[in-house]
């Protein structure tokens, strides 16, 4: 615009048409579910917007510990396969407002231990576990909750790892264990599914640990045993350890996201403490234990609603 005269005032002298582009939203809530409490559990923990988590939601499906859970359809989530003293194939899903359907007949080879990534828009894989053995098998989760069969591993086989959304539409599992031991080694996923090869490991080698996004656009692995903390940019790069804070070593430790930008990890190691992660990844002190004492508990996210 330019100023003309009094009469006039201000006139345009240019109209650029500017794109209302939408906005995609963002999950708002989370549930932890499964896992073990002396027994192996069946039962749920909700977490609001705000990262209270809920008392113990009675349990729903096969009690089993181990899981693979994943948010898919961008607001509902999936809890799939574990172990409940023998492997299994089954799969839970959880709606957008929190609740856990009954057992659906599972896909590909029972497994436990492995990690569940939400990757492009609206879908999520499973990869890497135990099936006997430790495997990197994967399985791609539609955006309707249907698991796909196995598809042909990449990367070395390992268990008790874990993973997380990053970037636009991307994954990131890394850690856990090979059959040699404890290692550092991270997999990329690629916006359609494609698990990449092994990048070698940044940071404390380690198990039991799990991992989640924050920031929008960035993840973070913490726990597990021994534990350390480890931040992933947007572009996948793991920074080197961070000093753990709160209860640690936790192994068989639960993750997710919630509030849009923020994380929150779980229980473990027969704890109940819950430790919140800002948008800028900083991780808090621990939260007094709502709920039942766990551990082998896995967390995805659910809702755009708050």
């Amino acid at each position: 615009i330019v100023y003309s005269d009094a009469t006039k005032g201000w006139l345009p002298v240019s109209d650029d048409a500017v794109a209302n582009a939408p906005v995609a939203p963002v999950t708002q809530k989370g549930i932890f579910a499964f896992g073990n409490t002396g027994p192996i559990t069946n039962i749920s923990s909700l977490v609001s917007s705000s990262g209270v988590i809920s008392a113990d939601v009675s349990g729903v499906g096969t009690a089993r510990q181990q899981c693979m859970s994943a948010s898919y359809g961008g607001d509902k989530a999936i809890f799939a396969y574990g172990t409940t003293g023998s492997q299994t194939n089954i799969r839970n899903l959880v709606n957008n407002s929190g609740v856990v359907a009954a057992d659906a007949t599972g896909a590909g080879t029972a497994k436990s231990q492995g990690a569940g990534v939400a990757y492009g828009a609206d879908k999520a894989i499973i990869a890497f576990g135990n099936d006997g053995s430790y495997t990197n098998t994967s399985n791609l989760v539609s955006n309707s909750g249907v698991v796909g069969s196995d598809v042909t591993g990449v990367g070395s086989p390992r268990g008790t790892c874990a993973g997380a959304a990053y970037g636009v539409g991307l994954g990131i599992i890394g850690y856990g264990y090979l059959s040699s031991g404890r290692t550092a080694i991270t997999n990329k996923i690629s916006s359609s599914g494609v698990v990449a090869s092994d990048t070698a490991g940044v940071g404390t080698v380690r198990g039991g640990l799990d991992c989640a996004a924050y920031g929008g656009d960035k993840a973070i692995f913490a726990y597990g045993d021994p534990a350390s903390t480890n931040l992933v940019s947007n572009t996948g790069v793991v920074a080197a350890n961070v000093t753990s804070v709160g209860t640690y070593p936790r192994e068989g430790i639960g993750a997710t996201n919630y509030g849009g930008d923020k994380a929150i990890f779980f229980a473990g190691s027969g704890t109940g403490v819950s430790n919140l992660v800002s948008n800028s990844g900083v991780v808090a002190a621990d939260v007094a234990r709502v709920g039942s004492i766990r551990q082998n508990v896995t967390g995805a996210g659910y809702s755009f609603n708050a």
